[in-house]
């Protein structure tokens, strides 16, 4: 195999035997942590304790403040917002502030905003999955997520509309991916903790299916986030507002996507019943309660930011770490700067009255200041150690001080009013971290590994579902490592398809040459016999369990950065064209089902062990499909293969197997619409093959052409065995390459 798939195949397997999350950071405030884990496409989040404190923290916060009835709690939401929105609208009317101060509220606004909002739908990423991807009420809920996400377009979603406004602000250097935004320490802990809860949630969304659906109508019921309505009265023009707002349709026609989201809601109800219009609920108040704690305490920061010397104590706040290691020869009043930087990390207020009353500032007198001029400029002790946007902060403060009347002793007095910031409430303020025992339970890990699967059969019921076990995901790693070392086997002695190298004209005129072939190759096989009509119907059968997880390799690509990237994009339209685009009729496995009744064969609900026992599939039917479950999992450390396996899938078929096919169902009285479908949808010129293509394209245009691992010429080795992973070698040697592979990354 690989070295590369090898290394992450021992670092990952190794941390998973061990049952504890990988990649989860060790340190900073317990709603960061979450967060941040949780925006892992290949995150998994432990069962037991996990799930016992994330009950514990919805219990807490969700306090029945109302009738009853969701009706009422949605009436509740709407008139919240509306009301908030305008208590916001009043600040930006405020036209008694200091100069910039409306710019200071926009980018308080919009930085408190940007956890929930740069993720906004991200909950409903993992509500499909393999086993119930037939279900009319995961298609309701897949059609509202494609909304969100933009579905067929790159940075279409309702984040990237978002993160489209922090770049017009100029406020973007930590948004993209969204993770990195817990280091950015100009938002406050509290605005991460709803988003943080809700995505960890949506990693374990068999717990918290009913949970997840009541935020996110909440969410959608509540409208425009209250804060931005501020922003939006600033700059009427500054962004695409309707994709801000997850309560407004994406297109021009449609139900809202409230009312989407109410359906949703409805059809589970229906299915559940009291239980799940409970934790429907129990999600809906949750959030309602989150926001109002969040929104009132994000109101108050930005009534006190109306003081200049409010984002003066929050920028020495944040300087004073670093700063505190320097400066101890410099004295104020008395004492070393450092001792006035290491006080200010809990109190700023002594240190910007002694700023204030020392030489460096002229009170009212910015441009006559030292601490603005001098000390930063190229020749200054502190060249660089402030950024433009601090620098405009410290000018607002300097000039917002009265001006220091005179001393006939030389020395300044005391300034005429206190220049300590206002205290105010902020949203980390609070007695607990509501979220400590969350984190802590994600740091824990799993109780136990779980269960090993027994075999394929075992293993295929296990991997219908998202979540999993360190055992399972072990499991599933090691199969996929093995099934690549067979893939990769005798590659140098053997005829690829693929061309040996990536050129610059790309994917497509290759992909027209393939397409030509099997046309070619239809016509030369006409006069081939027809197999019987037994052989059809076992062929059929046996291809079962993997035609009724049609896209499973592409599951991973349902995830909300993923689903709107450059690369992913093409992949999450793949996947949302194989389970129909909301549609039952026109849902692939759905389909396939009324073939297999035609013939005669009734199988038990796909995700059922009932299922995958069934004694009429063969062994061997179940290695291909076992390994799109697997592989599927792990979008980003896999991509290269995923991506090779999807080119070589949707291009499998078009232009031969798939008419060949519907000559011999047609001839037996058997439905063609399967077969019809995908040889339109996964044609090579607007079709799947062709966005397969497009998507290698993508990811190899942006690599390096040189040697050594991650650049050109290896990540294109690895296509090319994720393109033969779809039929890998049968000999012997493969085989034996495959089980080594296992054995050793079970020995790591």
């Amino acid at each position: 195999m690989h070295s590369q798939q090898a290394a992450a195949t021992a670092t990952l397997s190794a941390e998973h035997q061990a049952g504890r999350p990988h990649g989860l950071p060790g340190d900073g405030g317990s709603a960061r942590t979450v967060y941040a884990y949780a925006t892992d496409p290949e995150a998994s989040l432990p069962e037991g304790r996990f799930v016992e404190e994330v009950r514990t923290v919805l219990r807490r916060h969700a306090t029945a403040t109302d009738d009853g009835s969701l009706d009422a709690l949605v009436r509740q939401a709407a008139d919240w917002g509306a009301a908030e929105r305008e208590r916001y609208r009043t600040l930006a009317g405020d036209e008694e502030g200091p100069e910039g101060h409306h710019q200071v509220l926009v980018r308080r606004a919009v930085l408190g905003c940007a956890p929930l909002a740069l993720l906004s739908g991200a909950w409903l990423q993992w509500l499909s999955a393999p086993g119930n991807a037939d279900d009319p009420l995961v298609l309701r809920i897949l059609a509202l997520y494609a909304s969100d996400v933009g579905a067929g377009h790159p940075a279409a979603s309702r984040g990237s509309a978002y993160l489209e406004l922090l770049r017009r602000l100029r406020l973007a250097e930590n948004a993209a991916p969204a993770a990195r935004l817990t280091g950015d320490q100009r938002i406050p802990d509290g605005a991460f903790r709803l988003p943080a809860l809700l995505l960890a949630m949506s990693r374990r969304p068999d717990d918290f299916r009913g949970e997840i659906l009541g935020a996110d109508l909440c969410l959608r019921a509540v409208g425009l986030l209250p804060a931005l309505e501020l922003v939006r009265e600033v700059l009427p023009t500054g962004a695409e507002w309707p994709a801000l707002d997850p309560g407004q349709l994406r297109c021009t026609e449609g139900p809202l996507p409230v009312e989407q989201c109410r359906a949703a809601v409805d059809a589970l109800v229906a299915v559940e019943g009291e239980r799940g219009a409970a934790a429907v609920r129990s999600g809906f108040r949750w959030m309602l309660a989150g926001l109002r704690d969040w929104s009132e305490a994000l109101h108050a920061e930005l009534v006190a930011a109306g003081d200049p010397a409010f984002d003066m104590a929050d920028l020495m706040r944040l300087r004073s770490r670093e700063g505190a290691v320097y400066h101890h020869q410099f004295l104020l009043e008395g004492k070393p700067l450092a001792r006035w930087l290491a006080e200010c990390r809990t109190d700023p207020g002594p240190l910007l009255d002694v700023l204030a009353r020392s030489k460096l500032v002229k009170p009212g007198r910015s441009g006559a200041s030292s601490l603005v001029r001098g000390l930063v400029s190229e020749r200054g002790p502190m060249f660089r150690v402030f950024s433009p946007e601090d620098l405009t902060v410290i000018r607002r403060w300097i000039d917002s001080l009265p001006v220091r009347p005179a001393d006939p002793h030389g020395a300044g007095a005391e300034t005429a009013r206190d220049t300590r910031p206002p205290r105010t409430p902020s949203p980390a303020a609070g007695p607990q971290d509501p979220l400590a025992a969350v984190a802590g339970a994600l740091r824990a890990g799993a109780r136990s590994p779980g269960r090993t699967p027994s075999g394929l059969r075992e293993a295929y019921h296990l991997l219908m579902t998202r979540t999993d076990t360190p055992a399972l995901r072990s499991w599933a790693m090691e199969y996929v490592a093995g099934w690549l070392a067979r893939s990769g086997h005798g590659m140098d002695r053997t005829a690829m398809p693929l061309p040996e190298r990536w050129g610059h004209e790309g994917l497509r005129p290759w992909l027209q040459a393939q397409h030509d072939r099997h046309g070619v190759e239809f016509e030369e096989n006409a006069a081939i016999p027809l197999p019987s009509k037994e052989a059809v119907v076992d062929d059929t059968v046996q291809t079962a369990p993997l035609t009724l997880i049609d896209g499973s390799w592409l599951q991973g690509f349902t995830d909300y950065e993923q689903a709107s990237s450059a690369i992913g994009h093409s992949l999450f339209e793949t996947y949302w064209d194989e389970l129909g685009n909301g549609e039952p009729h026109l849902n692939h496995p759905l389909i396939y089902r009324d073939v297999l009744k035609e013939m005669g064969v009734e199988l038990p609900p796909t995700a059922s062990a009932a299922f995958a026992q069934w004694p009429g599939f063969r062994e061997e039917s179940l290695e291909l499909p076992v390994y799109w479950l697997c592989v599927g999992r792990f979008p980003q450390t896999f991509l290269p293969e995923v991506l090779g396996l999807n080119l070589a899938m949707e291009l499998s078929g078009v232009g031969g197997t798939y008419r060949r096919a519907r000559l011999a169902l047609k001839a037996y009285g058997f439905s063609t619409r399967f077969v019809d479908i995908h040889n339109t949808i996964d044609n090579v010129a607007t079709g799947h093959s062709a966005w397969a293509a497009d998507a290698v394209d993508t990811l190899l245009a942006s690599l390096p052409d040189a040697p050594g691992p991650g650049a050109r010429a290896d990540v294109w080795s690895r296509v090319q065995v994720g393109y033969r992973s779809l039929n890998p070698p049968r000999s012997v040697g493969a085989r034996l390459a495959a089980r080594r592979t296992r054995f050793t990354g079970r020995r790591r």
